[in-house]
């Protein structure tokens, strides 16, 4: 089944990702990619906690991703990566050689700074780079918060 699905949320773990795309994608490993998180035990159990019996969870951070994902790639069981935002997921593609080719943004809220392209997704100039980037690389990007919404393409998200 390999990488079902990459996600850019700020929340992480949380019922839309574990319900709302677990479900539907049979997810049965979520991994969540943070430095910050990976690094602290009271977080790693919190994010744990909100995954229920029969899906694995790996908090790693994004070395750690980048070497884990060919195996996460050749999985037989659906897989959900997960990054609080852009920056983060923009290095996990290029650090792991054409591994991830989809990316979809979920949740990036309101923030000094962003500006809104969605009701769910809120954007920096930087962000906005990196998506166009990520575009000319090839890699498919869709604003869609839950697998009933029909998923916006990049282009039309950024204009």
């Amino acid at each position: 089944m390999a990488i079902a699905l990459c996600r850019v949320d700020d929340r992480l773990i949380h019922g839309q990702v574990v319900i709302g795309w677990g479900g539907p994608l049979r997810a049965k490993l979520i991994v969540l990619v943070d430095d910050a998180v990976s690094g602290n035990d009271w977080e790693r159990d919190i994010y744990s906690l909100a995954v229920p019996k029969g899906i694995d969870v790996e908090i790693v951070s994004e070395a750690e991703a980048e070497q884990r994902c060919p195996e996460w790639s050749r999985d037989a069981r659906p897989v959900i990566i997960l990054t609080a935002d852009l920056e983060t997921m923009t290095r996990l593609v290029r650090g792991t050689g054409g591994l991830i080719t989809r990316v979809n943004l979920g949740g990036i809220h309101h923030a000094p700074g962003r500006t809104e392209r969605l009701r769910y997704v809120y954007l920096t100039q930087d962000d906005v780079d990196r998506l166009r980037a990520l575009e000319a690389a090839g890699v498919a990007v869709t604003a869609q918060d839950l697998p009933t919404s029909t998923p916006v393409p990049v282009s039309e998200l950024l204009g």
